[in-house]
Order: structure tokens, then C-alpha cells, then sequence
């Protein structure tokens, strides 16, 4: 009996990452032995032992979840916030009278329930502003980026134009050197071969079988 109420026993909490990813590896995968994944909520659902609908908005009106609006439809979050909060404590300060004076009164009850409605209201309108804290958010990322990439874009070109000007004054205070007269060659005495190699006839290296006939072959054209 004992091993049957063991096995009937079901973990309130979610495996540890470890034994979850260890059921998707690829051997896993390839044979089919994954567990798929759980399937899109159409309809209601429970969470927190509270029903709720998958179409309701992500924060619903209080008169959705059976609580009596103690502010008007359209107002001002932060005057209403200001309000609550004072009503809270007056009713605090109510209770404690209550407590001091009489303590056994029914009384005590309804102050404890107004002063949970009244915090349920301030968590509500609390909520109603996490919409807008998240777009806050991001825009001051995104301010932070943009400030980060301007400085960083602004030191780069700091160092660029620091860098422009160091090879800037090394070209000009680089020294105008000749070259040495010991280190030129000598070309006169090239020059001079040079010359005397053109003024001189070339040597004709044609054998005499070819210039006899190339001289048959001038006669016989002449003829």
C-alpha cells in the first residue's frame, strides 16, 4: 500500500533543468522519444487557483474579478494612488482605535476588508502602470546605447585626429637629405662603352655560302 501511495505521488515543482534538456538530446530527438511541446491555451485555464480566459486582457478591470470600483472610469492615476493611500491610513488608524477600544466588535472585520480592498485597488493601478514602466525602460536603454555609441564614436575620432597629426609633424620634421657622392656609381665610363659600341661599325657575321646566294637570287630577279 505504501508503494502505491509513493508512486501516486506527483512533484508540485518543475524538474531541475538538468533532467529537462537531458530528454531533448539528438538520440532522443531522432527516435522520437521527446516530449513534444505543451499545446497553445485556446480557451480558460487555472493559475494560482484562479481561473482565467486566454482572450481576457493581460489586466483585467476589477469588475472582472468580483471587486467593487471605488474610482471612476476615467481619472487621474496619481491623484486616485494619493487618495487610496491617505483612505488607507485612516482606516489603519481606525482599526487601531478599534482594537484599543473595543476589540470584540464586528467592526474590526469590515475595517480589515476595506483596507484590503484598498490595497487591492493600489496593486491594480500599480499595474496599470507596468505598460508604461516598460516602455520607460526601454526608451532609457535605448537613450543609453545612443549616448554610448556618440561617446565612444567621439573618442575614436579623438584618437584618429591624434594619430593624423603625429604623422603630420613627422613628415615635416623629417630632414631634407642629399644623397652621398661616394655612394652614386660611376655611370660616365658606361656611358662612354655605350657610345663608342654605336659608333662602331658592326662586324658582318654573314657566312659567304649565304651572301652567294643572296646574290644568285638578286641576279636572277633582275633578269
Amino acid at each position: 500500500m505504501a508503494n502505491n501511495q509513493e508512486a501516486m505521488q506527483v512533484c508540485s515543482l518543475p524538474l531541475p533543468p538538468v533532467q529537462y534538456f537531458q530528454n531533448y538530446s539528438d538520440e532522443n530527438i531522432r527516435r522520437g522519444r521527446a516530449s513534444k511541446p505543451p499545446p497553445i491555451i485556446q480557451e480558460t485555464y487555472t493559475m494560482f487557483g484562479n481561473p482565467y480566459n486566454a482572450e481576457d486582457s493581460i489586466i483585467r478591470p476589477l469588475e472582472s474579478q468580483g471587486f467593487k470600483r471605488l474610482y471612476p472610469q476615467h481619472f487621474d492615476r496619481r491623484r486616485e494612488l494619493r487618495k487610496l493611500n491617505h483612505s488607507l491610513l485612516v482606516n489603519f488608524l481606525d482599526l487601531l482605535d478599534l482594537l484599543i477600544q473595543c476589540p470584540d466588535s464586528p467592526r474590526r472585520a469590515e475595517k480589515v476588508d476595506d483596507i484590503s480592498l484598498l490595497f487591492i485597488h493600489i496593486h491594480h493601478l500599480l499595474n496599470e502602470f507596468r505598460p508604461h514602466q516598460a516602455r520607460e525602460t526601454v526608451r532609457v536603454m535605448l537613450d543609453l546605447q545612443r549616448r554610448q555609441r556618440n561617446e565612444t564614436t567621439i573618442r575614436l575620432q579623438k584618437h584618429i585626429d591624434k594619430v593624423s597629426d603625429i604623422l603630420q609633424q613627422t613628415l615635416e620634421n623629417l630632414p631634407d637629405t642629399e644623397l652621398d657622392s661616394k655612394l652614386m656609381v660611376d655611370t660616365s665610363k658606361t656611358d662612354r662603352l655605350e657610345q663608342k659600341n654605336a659608333d662602331e661599325p658592326r662586324a658582318d657575321k654573314c657566312v659567304p655560302k649565304d651572301k652567294l646566294m643572296c646574290h644568285l637570287i638578286d641576279t636572277m630577279n633582275t633578269n
